[in-house]
């Protein structure tokens, strides 16, 4: 290779690195070859190129998605056991999988005694729902509720409400556990009501809604709160038996509030 074949080589690597295509500086020699061997027309080439390199940012953009979903690896839709699912929230994983709901702005709950297997459902829909383009943030509800007040302390909760409106749809795991003062339940209804028919937020609960005044407190927040998330909301009912180890005898005390919920009216089904 002459010198001036290597300035020119080295120029159009700078080049192809400055226009922020990366796949092209890799392929563009080894692709040469190929069109050479195969006789591609030089807009052949050229568009096999500029595939190859859409193809591997829409791969990479899929990763960077992933990696700050936060969702966890293993709960898949290759992981979650169908078997275990009644027809009917066969029927509703079905449609959830298409991303509808979150191109319409519409929530989805799954309720249901603890071990259900709401918690997979949901993340197994979340990582399809990236592969599709969306953006996903799972948290566990109490995590989020920390983040939002340390946020409020700091006199940044619009910003960061703002942050969190990038996600096209929002996890909330457990929101039953959400129960303690009223500065978490402010700061959890102001994220529900900044995101209202505009981004999608999944919710699991063991908590049926009459139960609800446990997390909200004030009966009309917690009517307002319930108007918010159930309005349109696809409602999946996990029932059946554990997917854990048997857990221990609880007394009807303790089970009270946390049978699967009679759907409100409005709510989708």
């Amino acid at each position: 290779m002459s010198m001036e074949t290597q300035d020119r080589k080295a120029s159009l690597d700078v080049l192809l690195r400055t226009l922020k295509l990366p796949t092209f500086a890799r392929q563009y020699e080894e692709w040469a070859g190929t069109a050479i061997r195969e006789g591609w027309t030089f807009g052949q080439y050229l568009h096999n190129l500029a595939e190859a390199e859409v193809q591997e940012r829409h791969r990479r953009r899929l990763d960077r998605f992933l990696d700050e979903s936060n969702l966890p690896r293993e709960k898949t839709l290759a992981t979650l056991d169908k078997t275990r699912l009644s027809a009917k929230v066969q029927r509703q994983l079905a449609v959830l999988l298409t991303g509808a709901f979150v191109r319409d702005g519409r929530n989805a709950l799954a309720f249901g005694l603890p071990g259900r297997g709401k918690t997979h459902l949901f993340c197994a829909i979340g990582h399809e729902l990236v592969r599709q383009g969306q953006r996903v943030y799972f948290t566990p509800a109490y995590a989020l509720v920390q983040r939002l007040l340390a946020a409020k302390r700091d006199l940044r909760l619009e910003r960061e409400v703002e942050t969190l409106d990038r996600y096209d749809v929002i996890i909330l795991d457990d929101i039953g556990y959400v129960q303690q003062t009223r500065d978490e339940m402010d700061v959890l209804f102001t994220l529900l009501a900044e995101r209202y028919e505009r981004r999608s937020v999944m919710i699991t609960s063991n908590l049926v809604f009459s139960a609800w005044d446990r997390i909200f407190k004030d009966p009309m927040t917690t009517a307002a709160a319930i108007d918010r998330v159930v309005h349109n909301a696809v409602i999946v009912e996990m029932v059946g038996e554990t997917n854990r180890a048997p857990m221990a005898d609880e007394t009807p005390a303790k089970r009270s509030g946390r049978d699967a919920p009679t759907p409100p009216q409005g709510a989708a089904t």
